[in-house]
């Protein structure tokens, strides 16, 4: 379990040289391990039906039945997503009264059909409002490659739990980068997905105008793997698109400023290797991405649409949240009908000035975070936090923005603390952009 892909475990397993028990074993010793995280890297871990769902995969393979390449394997569900039976709790206190799910959310549900076998519910910062990783109510795991760094968020859980082996693949959600600022300063590789592509029902929402949901695994293969299954698609792998004459488009504005030393240095070397292989990268002017702070100065629909669905709890849980998340959403209490209107207008109209720019390249491509992991005493102050947090999820947030597809690589070289590389394709240009992934992970990674 240390680092094989879905497609090596399957084959594995197809071929008898382990079983979907013994892989969920493995799964569950690392999570039960003293010596690790794993005590704040699962808010609930389903011990008994995980390891009844792997003797009834074991069981179906036996007699020729296997539903996908994710038979068997031990996958993990972020905790804002409906189990049936367990109270959905968005790593927060303030729903510990709310009633189980009846259901499961339709991606739980497809994962289940494609025969994974879910190991448990993972960690996350309190109702998804946060790119840290930090939560005061289950503890924050820390990160793989130093300890005493964050997880990055707000689906911290579910990066740690396959870093550390904990499963082979996660089911995150990303409203602003909570899929790819994780996988980034982890070492993964996490894809957003165009947002309709994938159901958000039975999923406790931030911003039903931004929330996706996607993988969190360790390649590009995996994740499309994945993204197949949640958007209730046939299993495809795009083939590798060929590097030489693609053309790259890299932001002057907005996404390049205020980048640390480390991000800097990986970042411009990927470059270099993606240019070597043929690839055209060009700087570009858009100017329209400074323009993304003043049009979400009142909170933008984060704030709005998370206030809509937290007014009533926080009327009578309010004391129960993360006092750093609380204010957050409070702030959307200050916009009015006109303002969000308004809101929709401007986003509309920033996708279309900014797609009159990008759709001249393959995908646009920057750094997933300016920043690498901060340490927790970085974020342990209000105004460490929010620098942070800012810094984190700058980059990453202009793709929910736009309505775009976008993938985090791993590009940090050995020894170096972990740097995603970002490419965004266009809307519905999923495919694609897989495609292009899978030609560009090798050649970016350190």
């Amino acid at each position: 379990m240390a680092k094989p892909t879905i497609q090596q475990l399957a084959a594995d397993l197809a071929a008898g040289r382990t079983t979907s028990v013994a892989l969920t074993e493995q799964a569950l010793a690392r999570i039960e391990d003293p010596k690790g995280v794993g005590k704040r890297v699962f808010i609930k871990v389903y011990r008994a039906a995980a390891l009844a769902a792997a003797q009834a995969s074991d069981a179906q393979r036996k007699a020729g039945l296997v539903p996908s390449l994710l038979a068997g394997l031990p996958v993990s569900v972020k905790n804002l997503c409906d189990v049936a039976g367990e109270t959905t709790l968005s790593g927060s206190i303030a729903l510990d009264d709310a009633p189980p799910a009846r259901q499961d959310a339709p991606v739980v549900a497809r994962l289940r059909a494609a025969g994974a076998v879910i190991v448990g519910s993972t960690n996350m910062s309190e109702f998804a409002f946060s790119g840290v990783g930090f939560n005061p109510h289950y503890g924050t795991p820390g990160n793989p490659a130093d300890r005493t760094r964050v997880p990055g968020g707000s689906s911290s859980g579910a990066a740690v739990s396959i870093a550390d082996g904990m499963a082979v693949a996660a089911l995150g959600t990303d409203t602003g980068g909570s899929v790819r600022i994780p996988s980034a300063v982890c070492g993964l590789v996490g894809f957003k997905p165009t947002a309709r592509r994938v159901p958000i029902d039975g999923v406790v929402p931030l911003s039903t105008s931004l929330d996706s949901i996607g993988p969190l695994a360790r390649s590009v293969e995996c994740c499309a793997i994945v993204d197949s299954v949640f958007a209730g698609e046939p299993i495809v792998v795009p083939e590798a698109a060929p590097l030489a004459g693609l053309r790259f488009g890299i932001p002057r504005q907005f996404v390049m400023e205020e980048l640390d030393d480390t991000v800097t240095k990986a970042f411009e070397r990927a470059c270099k290797a993606l240019a070597a292989k043929g690839a055209r990268i060009e700087r570009i002017d858009l100017p329209q991405l400074d323009e993304l702070p003043g049009i979400n100065a009142k909170g933008g629909f984060a704030a709005a649409e998370a206030y809509a669905w937290h007014r009533k709890l926080i009327a009578r849980r309010g004391k129960d949240y993360d006092q750093i998340i609380h204010p957050r959403i409070m702030r959307g209490s200050e916009m009015g009908a006109a303002d969000y209107i308004e809101l929709l207008q401007a986003r509309a109209d920033l996708q279309k000035r900014v797609a009159s720019v990008t759709s001249n390249y393959d995908a646009v491509i920057m750094p997933t975070c300016a920043i690498v992991a901060p340490t927790l005493k970085e974020v342990s102050t209000a105004d460490g936090f929010t620098k942070s947090n800012m810094l984190l999820l700058r980059n990453t947030a202009v793709g929910n923005f736009l309505d775009r597809c976008a993938i985090s690589l791993p590009c940090h070289a050995a020894g170096e603390l972990p740097v995603g590389f970002m490419l965004m394709g266009e809307t519905m240009a999923d495919k694609r952009l897989l495609a292009i992934a899978r030609s560009a992970e090798p050649v970016v990674r350190g």
